[in-house]
Formats: C-alpha cells, structure tokens, sequence
C-alpha cells in the first residue's frame, strides 16, 4: 500500500486529500500520497503565523533549544527510516542519503547552539563632549512570520536551513517543500509537532506553484527565504514587496586544478563533486579548467576514474549514480551533450541515457557558448578546459553569470590569496572542490546564484532586526 502524508497546519497534521502522488523516481511508481493545501489554507496559515508572532518572540531561549535538541534526538532516533524516505522520492544514492540526514541532525546541532548566544553588542558612545554620557546597546529581536521554499535536490537539509534558525531565532513560518520530494519536510513537521511550539508557529504546506502566490506576495509575512532556479527566484522577489528575501539560487560552479596539485587527490575530490548525487547540487563541480602542464596526466586520471563509477538502482549500497529528478532532466543534457558534440565538442566518456539515468559524462574542447558551458547543468556532466596563466584562468571562472563557489587545487598561498580576492563568487575553497560546504559557514552567492547568505547564525541574522538601546546618565 502507498503511505499516505498529511500537511501541517498551525502544527496539527491535516490529512485533507490524497491528491499529491509522490513517486519512486528510480522505478517511476507511485510511492507515497501528501494531502495538498490551497489557497484558503495557505492564508490560514499565515495568519496563524501572524498570531504567533509574540508568543514566538517571548519564549525563552532555553526553550527554544530543547526543542531543536529534541528534534536532534528524534532524527537520531529515526535516521535510517529518513535515509530509506529520501533515496526513494529524490532517487538518491543510499549512501548520499545517510550523509544528507547526518547533516540534518548537524544543522539542528547547531541551530540549538546559537539560540542561547544569539545576542547583541554594547556600545559607547563618547567619542565627542557631545556624546559625554551616553550609552548604547543593541538586541537582536525577531522579524516576525516567514515564508519558506525549498526545493527537490537537498529535501532534508535545504528545508532544515531556513526551519531550524526560526525556531532559533523566535520566528513562526510557513514552508513549502517541493512537490516531488515533500516527504522529507513533513517528517520535519511531524516531528515538530511532538514539540511545545505555540499553535501556529508552523505549516508544512505541499501545494501546486499556481497555488503558491500567497508564499512571495503576502504582505503579512516578513520574510522570503528561497532556494531554487534562478528565473523563479528573482521572479518571487519582484513581487515580494517590502518584505526581506534570500534567494539561494543556481551555480554554474569551476574547480581549477593548478600545475603543483596533488592530481591523486584532485581526481578523488572532483569525482565526488562532480557527480555526488548524480551532480544535482548548485555547487556542483561543472568546468574544471587544468593547467596545460597536468592537463593530460589529469584528464586520463579523471576519465579512468569516472567510467568506474557504478549506475544504478539507489537502494544498492555501490551505487554512485542514481537517475536525475525526472526523464525530462535528464533529456535536457542529453540534448545539451549533442549539440555540444554537433559544434566540435570530444566526448571523453559517458553522455549515455537511459530514461531518467544519465552515465556520468566527461567533456572536452567545448565551444564556451554552449548550454553545457553557460548554464547551469544540474546533473551528472562536467567540461575540462586548459590555462596556462593563473589570473587569465580565474578571468575565465568569472565569466558566468553565476557565481556561487569555486575550488581551487594550488600549493600557492600567493595564488590562493589571488583567487580569494578576484573571484566573483560567494565563496572559494582552496584544496577542495566547490561542493564542499559546511553547515555554520556563510553560505550564498553573487550575481544570478542570488541574494543573502545561509549557514544558521547568519539566516538568524537576516530573520531578526537590530533594535537600539541608548541610556543617558543624568547629571549629578
């Protein structure tokens, strides 16, 4: 039988309807049945959040982390039944999936940490005879409702990022999970639920996009957070209003392999990101441009280890490559593999399809025009390139209008500190490759790849506003 999944208003599940079918992307079967909300509910929801902003604002902080330490206790608890979930609605590798839910139980870890030492600073203020006697200090103190969306390819974690820093931060939300992966998010809800929240500090909401506006356009909500495709987001804040948006978005992502690189270790790191999760994360490792002096050493490495890599059914604990989202996907790179290869492009190995299975695809000689190149991939293909002068190369990674990390495999300090300072991205990891992320870092990016930084303390820091305290002493 289909498990069936409720949504959850105002922290109470509602099994409303069976109408959402959630699919075993492996076998395309359906799987499990989610109870869809429409618009009526979304405003309830709002509002509910709305009423709770006080209660949420006054609990104590001591109170809020026992309930994200709860939350780590029940993930722990429950942590293979959240793997198994999500390797069959997100088709990923089982052993993807363990490591996603280990980073699920990290970012609540951390979010339980920050809430009793989010705080604010003292400042004073007698710079000048002027300022004689004054005084100030600041409180971080919370916005109030926001509005969450999070999308398919990190169910678990993504969804975590924005949940776990407003409880953190005293904040109720409303949250929608992407239509073809919500399990994991209402595991999150049911879990919460166990919880002593305010009634309304929470909805989990799975619905259709023609059923989201209320999401971005509510003017009751104080916040946006959003993370998915480019041209959704920067459509969402265009009609957000006057509220605060973080747009988490695409990554067209560069690794650069200089000639002092332990190329052993480079090709070790670069399979990984490169085609972890068959290469459906925004920061995934999508042009690798090598020195001319490795180039070939390296490539031959690279492919030698690539046509190792198995592709399979997820559930098998050898698999590395599972199938894209959909077969649509995974036909928008093959198309953009062939006209690569129709405008003088070499297949270095892969690019074969099979339903919603892509081989995991290696590229070389590639017109910098082509969709491969330019846009973002989201799956299992990258795109080797030589240089020989190292800002000519770092020239190269900026010329993208994305610009999330990158990873750059160099010895240099020079070089590194060089990189640092010209790339145009949110981040650069130097020894590693560009998917490497760490829960509490700041994380976000410039350009098309959007607007704001993740990571808890900082999405505490954008769902809260500094209020400003000055005391003057009176004269004696």
């Amino acid at each position: 039988m289909q498990k069936t999944f409720p949504y959850y208003l105002a922290n109470e599940a509602v099994f409303a309807n069976e109408e959402l079918e959630v699919t075993d992307k492996f076998s395309g079967k359906a799987a499990y049945r989610v109870a869809l909300a429409d618009e009526a509910v979304i405003d309830q929801a709002i509002e509910h959040a709305v009423q709770t902003e006080r209660a949420m604002a006054t609990m104590p902080a001591w109170q809020r982390q026992e309930i994200l330490s709860h939350c780590v206790r029940r993930f722990q608890e429950r942590d293979e039944e959240l793997a198994q979930a999500l390797c069959l609605e997100a088709g990923k590798p089982i052993k993807d999936c363990r490591g996603e839910v280990t980073r699920l139980i990290e970012t609540f870890k951390i979010a339980a940490e920050e809430t009793v030492r989010f705080g604010g600073a003292y400042m004073p203020l007698d710079r000048s005879p002027r300022t004689e006697g004054y005084i100030s200090m600041t409180r971080r103190v919370p916005v109030g409702a926001c509005s969450f969306i999070s999308p398919f390819n990190f169910p678990l974690n993504l969804a975590a990022h924005k949940v776990a820093p407003a409880i953190a931060a005293g904040c109720p939300f409303v949250l929608k999970p992407a239509s073809l992966t919500p399990i994991g998010a209402l595991i999150i809800g049911e879990t919460l639920a166990e919880c002593d929240l305010p009634k309304g500090a929470f909805s989990i909401l799975p619905c259709r996009r023609e059923g989201a506006r209320l999401f971005s356009e509510d003017e009751r909500l104080k916040l946006l957070s959003f993370t998915g495709s480019p041209e959704v987001g920067w459509a969402l804040k265009a009609r957000a209003g006057k509220k605060k948006v973080v747009l988490e978005l695409g990554g067209n992502a560069a690794c650069l392999v200089d000639e002092d690189a332990d190329l052993d270790d480079a090709v070790n790191r670069i399979i990984i990101g490169a085609f972890y999760q068959s290469g459906q994360s925004c920061i995934g490792v999508q042009r690798i441009v090598i020195h001319d002096k490795v180039y070939d050493v390296f490539r031959d490495k690279l492919v030698a280890a690539t046509e190792k890599l198995i592709m399979g059914d997820p559930r098998r604990e050898e698999t590395f490559i599972g199938p894209l989202i959909s077969e649509k996907e995974a036909v928008r790179l093959e198309q953009w593999i062939t006209s690569a290869l129709e405008h003088g492009a070499t297949l270095l190995c892969g690019g074969r399809r099979q339903g919603a299975m892509l081989a995991a695809t290696l590229l070389e000689n590639v017109d910098r025009q082509e969709d491969i190149c330019r846009q973002e991939a989201f799956g299992p293909v990258a795109v080797l390139s030589r240089f020989n002068d190292f800002e000519e190369a770092l020239a190269e990674i900026n010329a993208s209008r994305f610009g999330l990390q990158a990873g750059i495999f160099t010895r240099d300090i020079h070089k590194a500190q060089l990189a640092w300072e010209r790339l145009e991205v949110g981040g650069v990891i130097i020894g590693d490759i560009p998917s490497w992320r760490a829960d509490q870092m700041p994380y976000g990016g410039v350009k098309d790849s959007g607007l704001g930084r993740e990571g808890i303390r900082y999405a505490m820091e954008d769902m809260s506003e500094i209020r400003l305290l000055v005391l003057r002493r009176l004269p004696v």
